[in-house]
């Protein structure tokens, strides 16, 4: 016995109306935008082409690019969720292809859904740092991002003037034989998006931290800040307490070796700065160490000049990073020993590690063995 399928034209809902679909849909290209650039302003800082240029200051900037981006991807998924289900019924349209304009509209439409999805699932659980797959996550979400920014720009001019035509027009409350109508299921979909954003934000707004489910990393952790990577999962804890450590500076003068009791004779500076993880949580602390001009200047090199950091950490993907002119010149920009007033735990960098400001978390290596100019 077959089932019958129903037309389009059954579905009576006032949510399935073009102009909740416009209002849903222009929301959404607002959080989705938002998410497309401060995603890829993140993915230019960690892998940068000569022509980019990325501030130290301000010291917090990154935080709140970062923040954004975890944002507005959650704030994308109810809304995408409230836009699917007001658009569903033209699966049921008839004939199923009316022309090859049709057929590609189709086609950008299942390659957008896929790709929002894609893109939405796996930035949710990046933000959980759950991996449950075996590809390199920044490098695929990086590229299927262009995919679905791509479909949207494609989506947006085929629809464009059912969007005009849906917007521009005045009329009253619809009358819908079943469901809500159409002004609770809008304000119903801006309740639920307001409610993933408040449970994300506190990730990176203090004052939210009391009432925001997904923040659980901040202000939790040895010495009051979170822990991505351990010493033991980096396998440094003999090395980085190894009495024979040196930290090597490489300049044009040479190679100068530095004991801990050496860097700590050295002038200090405490400065307040955050971790931002790419992850979309940070953490403000008081960072105390020997600032990055200073340290080039004692060991014949000039601030200002590209600096190359080693980490005693040998197999992860971000054992060397490079600290580019406009940091190392940045009094801010600190080789820390110290963290909230104690020695750096060995989870958090001992011996020492690099704290600098406006930078994403996974480009402030630790457990730091070697500084090279460039």
């Amino acid at each position: 016995m077959k089932l019958p399928i129903p037309d389009e034209k059954q579905f009576k809902a006032a949510a399935h109306n073009e102009r909740v679909t416009s209002k849903i849909g222009l929301a959404l290209a607002v959080t989705f935008t938002t998410c497309f650039v401060t995603g890829l302003i993140s993915h230019l800082i960690q892998h940068p082409p000569e022509w980019f240029f990325w501030p130290s200051r301000p010291a917090g900037l990154y935080r709140v690019t970062q923040g954004l981006h975890v944002v507005s991807g959650v704030a994308s998924i109810p809304l995408l969720l409230a836009k699917l289900w007001s658009v569903y019924p033209k699966l049921f349209g008839r004939p199923l292809v009316r022309s090859l304009p049709h057929a590609l509209e189709r086609l950008s439409i299942l390659v957008l859904s896929g790709s929002a999805f894609f893109e939405l699932t796996t930035g949710l659980l990046n933000v959980a740092q759950n991996y449950p797959w075996t590809f390199y996550f920044p490098q695929v979400h990086y590229a299927v991002a262009w995919l679905a920014i791509g479909s949207i720009l494609v989506h947006v001019a085929v629809k464009l003037p059912v969007i005009r035509r849906a917007l521009s027009r005045i009329n009253g409350e619809e009358p819908s034989t079943t469901g809500l109508s159409r002004r609770a299921f809008l304000r119903t979909t801006g309740l639920a998006t307001g409610v993933a954003v408040v449970a994300t934000a506190g990730a990176t707004v203090p004052f939210l931290r009391g009432v925001s489910g997904l923040a659980w990393k901040t202000s939790k952790g040895t010495q009051g800040l979170p822990v991505n990577r351990t010493a033991v999962a980096a396998g440094v804890t003999q090395t980085a307490r190894a009495a024979t450590w040196r930290l090597s500076v490489v300049t044009p003068r040479g190679t100068t070796a530095f004991s801990l009791d050496e860097l700590r004779a050295l002038p200090q500076t405490t400065a307040e700065l955050p971790i931002a993880c790419v992850e979309g949580w940070s953490q403000s602390a008081t960072w105390r160490g020997i600032s990055l001009p200073t340290l080039l200047k004692a060991t014949g090199s000039q601030p200002g000049t590209a600096v190359r950091v080693s980490s005693l950490e040998r197999a992860g993907l971000y054992g060397v990073s490079v600290l580019p002119g406009e940091h190392t010149a940045d009094d801010l920009t600190l080789l820390a020993l110290e963290l909230n007033g104690e020695v750096l735990d060995i989870d958090h960098g001992f011996p020492c590690r690099i704290i600098a400001p406006n930078r994403p978390g996974v480009l402030q290596t630790k457990w730091v063995t070697k500084l090279e100019a460039l």
